[in-house]
């Protein structure tokens, strides 16, 4: 493809990719996906180029932009050589008008960076919300040692907070390598490794994952708790968590039981772990602000009225989370997300509803303390964004 081309590809995706935002549709790394699965002639060179040409776009545009080629010419206007590939030559774009729209800049539509600047984070802070995130990824204790792994990926690093972390540079290929496919690694930022500890797991407890995904913290918490006792991962999204079957099976965690539930049901399919867990974590439904360095077409996806319905669902999450904690255990609250509203308040508001209940100290202590928690952001500490509460049942 000649420079050109890949300019106009970088168009028309972003075309798609604000489309997709717009109406719910697919994420940005699936839209590239398929495109390039159309477009054979692509080399690998070409689509690398192509998919930085269209993440620089989206990394600038603030607000949504009107069109692919408005987020593109913002992009021309800070690079000469992506403008000079706008001449109308061949397959690239046409001539740049005057007067053409650009995407506005910045980090978030505006009522988003007043919501994170009410929420404590300065313009510096949410800066760095849109740079590009590391490659980090958790050592799976049951089969081997961080030290071991390193001896085995010489260009790794071991991360600076998290004990079992390792940061590869930027397009590793971790799931073609031998360590991911025998369960030694797995994929994980640091920062998710250090709020999916704050339930401390050890062995022989009765634990719960209730929003567990794809699995990516229970196969932590198997892992802490050496395969010992009792972990039941639950969630509503039957795709999401068919993952995590054959994730635990590459990894060895074999305490690890699925079970998928109802929206609105869940209560009563959990009825026979009422009362008993040790702990119970909760990675709540959120906005998401904390991993736009991953997603950063996430920021066009968001509106009030949808962080009112994720608002709802966190509430209803914990009022279900503390009917499974027994007297005297566990509730770990965790949100990938630097807003008030999904994070402090909502302990805050949960400890006002639940009396007896109280936020305590997470030991040993991660990120800055913040309300009732601790929160941890990428200009500060290198990690995705994340706020985590520790909630202690009566006794």
């Amino acid at each position: 493809m000649t420079p050109g081309a890949r300019t106009q590809a970088a168009i028309e995706l972003l075309d798609e990719i604000v489309a997709a935002a717009a109406s719910g549709g697919a994420a940005a790394d699936t839209l590239i996906a398929r495109y390039f699965a159309t477009r054979r002639y692509a080399g690998s060179k070409d689509r690398r180029a192509v998919r930085e040409l269209v993440y620089a776009a989206i990394r600038q545009a603030g607000p949504m932009p009107v069109s692919g080629r408005a987020a593109m010419l913002a992009v021309a206007d800070r690079d000469p050589a992506v403008a000079a590939t706008f001449d109308g030559a061949g397959h690239g774009p046409a001539p740049i008008a005057p007067d053409e729209p650009r995407a506005e800049g910045g980090v978030a539509p505006g009522w988003l960076v007043e919501a994170l600047t009410a929420s404590g984070l300065d313009a510096a802070r949410q800066a760095a919300l849109v740079d590009r995130a590391p490659l980090d990824l958790r050592v799976n204790s049951l089969a081997t040692t961080r030290e071991a792994v390193l001896e085995q990926w010489p260009e790794g690093a071991a991360t600076p907070l998290a004990p079992l972390g390792i940061r590869l540079p930027n397009g590793t290929a971790v799931e073609s390598s031998d360590l991911y496919r025998a369960g030694l690694v797995e994929v994980q930022d640091e920062g998710s490794q250090l709020v999916g500890a704050a339930l401390n797991a050890k062995p022989g407890k009765w634990l719960v994952d209730l929003c567990a995904g794809a699995g990516g913290k229970t196969l932590q918490l198997a892992a802490a708790m050496a395969n010992q006792g009792a972990l039941l991962a639950c969630d509503i999204d039957r795709a999401r968590l068919q993952k995590l079957p054959p994730r635990a099976e590459r990894a060895g965690a074999s305490i690890i039981e699925s079970r998928l539930l109802n929206p609105g049901h869940e209560a009563e399919m959990l009825a026979d772990w009422a009362g008993k867990a040790d702990g119970v974590l909760i990675d709540a439904p959120c906005s998401g602000t904390g991993t736009w360095r991953r997603n950063p077409e996430a920021r066009w996806r968001l509106t009030p009225e949808r962080l009112q319905r994720l608002r709802a669902m966190q509430e209803q999450v914990m009022a279900i989370g503390a009917g499974l904690v027994k007297p005297g255990g566990r509730m770990v609250y965790i949100v990938c997300s630097l807003l008030d509203a999904e994070g402090t308040n909502q302990v805050v508001a949960f400890l006002a509803r639940h009396p007896g209940w109280v936020a305590e100290p997470i030991e040993p202590a991660i990120g800055t303390g913040h309300g009732p928690g601790r929160r941890l952001d990428p200009a500060t500490h290198g990690t995705d964004g994340f706020f985590v509460a520790c909630l202690r049942a009566p006794c």
